[in-house]
Formats: structure tokens, sequence, C-alpha cells
């Protein structure tokens, strides 16, 4: 029997920090992560892969601007923004995973999925947008974007500018993960609600409508884990282990530690918001909820055994 797991890229999977984000960088990216997951299909892994999106729905909403200001192109709504993100980074992955499984003469198919999550349209986190997403504005241009659009500003705290913050709220369905669990487990390697799935809402009649917010990519990867039951949830980011007290002199990398231990570390405030705290809390909901263990770690780790931070019952 194969074991059933869920690999979570980070944004630096796909476009690192230093670069602008051509094609032909993001493809190296792309190809480089896939070739780490050979080491997972070879020990009999079936593979479902996600991803975030967070530079390139920028961009996108960067075009969504320009192509308004210069040519009067009309402006698709964000969660046409996050679709688009998500039927080319799939494209991506797809292809250069076939690349690798070429090369390692590994039969396979890839499928790419244009996956929609289901969120509540009274979550808090609509009376309180935090999620940055596009560029950075002059307090002034901020201000007539605002009473022109209906968007929510905030200040950037690196003080670059202001930039557009839209809700982030909890996933609560990931569509079609029966058909999702289905095709991995037929040993296809499924490529799934990226950037964190496009949101929707029910209205009491079932209708369904999509709503412009940004659903946390790691949260949407623990929800769909525990959907399918996967054995394990792989979160891939940008340092081999997670740590307590980072960047200090007394900094100590995490090897394996329980959910208690993981939840003791979060109320001391040892992950940051922005970056490490999403992963634990992540992984903290997948194991609670069945999943046997979450590991957190860099792609180049997943090679080595018993990598990254592991996090158990």
């Amino acid at each position: 029997m194969k074991k059933l797991a869920v690999v979570a890229f980070g944004g630096n999977a796909l476009l690192r920090g230093d670069e602008v984000g051509t094609i032909e960088e993001q493809e190296k990216n792309t190809k480089d992560s896939c070739e780490k997951l050979v080491g997972l299909l070879k020990n009999d892994y079936n593979l479902i892969i996600t991803h975030g999106n967070g530079p390139q729905v920028g961009n996108i909403l960067l075009r969504n601007e320009a192509g308004y200001n210069t040519y009067k192109i009309a402006k698709m709504p964000l969660d046409i923004c996050v679709a688009d993100s998500q039927g080319g980074i799939g494209f991506m992955i797809e292809r250069q995973m076939r690349n690798v499984l070429n090369e390692s003469e590994i039969e396979k198919n890839v499928i790419t999925l244009v996956t929609q999550v289901l969120v509540d349209r009274n979550d808090e986190a609509f009376e309180n947008p935090t999620k940055p997403v596009g560029a950075f504005y002059l307090k002034e241009e901020a201000d007539l974007l605002s009473t022109s659009n209906g968007w929510t500003f905030k200040e950037d705290p690196r003080k670059r500018g202001w930039r557009r913050v839209v809700a982030s709220p909890k996933p609560m369905d990931v569509f079609n993960n029966v058909l999702i669990k289905s095709l991995s487990e037929a040993g296809n390697i499924v490529i799934a609600a990226g950037g964190g799935g496009v949101p929707v809402y029910r209205h009491e009649n079932n209708y369904l409508e999509a709503i412009e917010a940004v659903i946390d990519k790691d949260l949407a990867s623990a929800l769909l884990a525990r959907q399918i039951g996967a054995d394990q949830l792989f979160i891939i980011t940008d340092v081999p282990k997670a740590y307590i007290n980072f960047n200090k002199p007394n900094q100590k990398a995490l090897d394996t530690i329980t959910v208690e231990e993981a939840k003791k570390y979060v109320a001391e405030g040892q992950f940051a918001a922005g970056s490490m705290g999403p992963k634990i809390n992540a992984a903290i909901n997948f194991v609670e909820n069945g999943g046997s263990e979450a590991i957190i770690t860099e792609a180049k780790e997943l090679e080595k055994d018993n990598c990254g931070t592991r996090i158990v019952k």
C-alpha cells in the first residue's frame, strides 16, 4: 500500500527573493523543486502538490492596473486573478514534473486542477483585512484607489509605501477532494489548491459566488491533507528546519516535537506571523485531526532521512 502525501511548495519553490520573475527563472526553480520529489516517488509515495502564488498573483494585479490605466482593459477581480495564477503555475509545475519523470524513467501522469475552496462569508477575517496583495503606493494614490474601488490599504511595516490588504478567511472545504484522492491513489501526481484555492461561498439557496480574498496556502494544504486522509504533510519553505529563538545567539533547530510542544512555542511567540507561524499552525491542524506527521523543511532536504522539523502527536 503506497503512502499518500501532500507536498506544499512555498513561493520560493518558484520565484526567489532576489529574482525579477522571468519565465526562465521560474521554470528553472520549478524544475529544481520537482527534482527533489523523486526520492518520495521512489519510496512508494503517491503525491499531491499544492503551491503558493504570492509573487505571481501580485504581478497579475499589477498587469490588471497597467492594462486599465493604459488601454482601459476591464479589471478582473481578485478571485479571477487567483484562478489565473493557479492555471499558470500549475502548467509550470506539471510540465517540469513531466520532464523530471522522463529523466528519472518514471512513468506517471501529472494533472492540474483549478481548485475552489469554500469559505464563510461571515468569517471575522472580512471585518479586518490583513493579507497584503499587489503593488506599493504613495498615500495619496492609495486614498484615490480606496475611494474609486472600495479597497482597504495599510502602510507597509518597512515603510515601503501603502498596500492593498484583503481578507484571509479560514478554508472550510476543498472542492473535488474525493476526486483528488482518487486520482492520486490511482498513481497520478495531482497539482491542486494552488495559492490556497479560489475562495467561494454559498448563498442560502446553495448558489456559489466568488469573493475577493486570499486563503492561506498552508492552511488549505492541511485541510486537503486531512480530507483525503494523507499520511504526511510536507510544508516546503526556505530553511531546513523550524527554529526557536530564531536569529538569536541561542537559536535552536527543532527536530521532532509533539503537537503540545508546538503549541507551547506558538504561545511563546516563537514563530513570526508572516513566515513560520502559519506553517506551524497548519502542521498542528493536520496532526490534531488525524494526520500522522507534518514535516517542515526546504526542498533539498527531502532527499535525507528524517529531514526537517517533524510534528507528531
